[in-house]
């Protein structure tokens, strides 16, 4: 009777396991939504957006991006929509990861630098390492500053 027992408890004790195992990998599972862009991608780009581009991708960004219209609609969707900055004030940020430990994106200008001086206006996010195409937004805080960035994910609307 008793390994009866045990056999129907361990049998229970699988089957919720497993039923665990399977709700947590859902949302992975899950298909992504289609990206909806805004009509502002279709819109030539700028001459501070052509710069950025060019400030990370060099000699390559002719080639890399811009004779490859989804990689401009792509960059233009994150320069123009993607990416916010705001000022907290005197809210605390220091449970937000620091800008300073995100990676530079340097696989193409190896000498690119960080900003010693934040200013959003001039704020090129291409030059990090960003996970632009997660599954969701995040918030990053801008060391010694009150600001904060957040990268909003390509598959929430806008």
């Amino acid at each position: 009777m008793k390994i009866k027992l045990k056999a129907v408890l361990l049998l229970i004790l699988s089957i919720l396991v497993h039923q665990n195992s399977i709700s947590q990998t859902q949302d992975l599972n899950k298909p992504l939504p289609v990206v909806i862009y805004n009509d502002n991608v279709n819109e030539p780009l700028t001459v501070k957006e052509l710069a950025q581009i060019k400030e990370v991708y060099g000699d390559n960004a002719e080639i890399d991006i811009l004779s490859r219209p989804q990689r401009v609609k792509d960059i233009k969707n994150i320069l123009r929509n993607r990416v916010e900055i705001f000022d907290a004030g005197d809210k605390d940020l220091s449970s937000l990861p620091k800008l300073s430990k995100v990676e530079l994106f340097d696989d193409y200008i190896p000498s690119i630098s960080r900003d010693f001086n934040f200013n959003p206006k001039n704020f090129n996010p291409l030059k990090y390492k960003f996970n632009f195409y997660s599954r969701n937004s995040s918030t990053y805080h801008v060391d010694g500053t009150g600001y904060y960035i957040i990268i909003k994910s390509q598959h929430q609307q806008f």
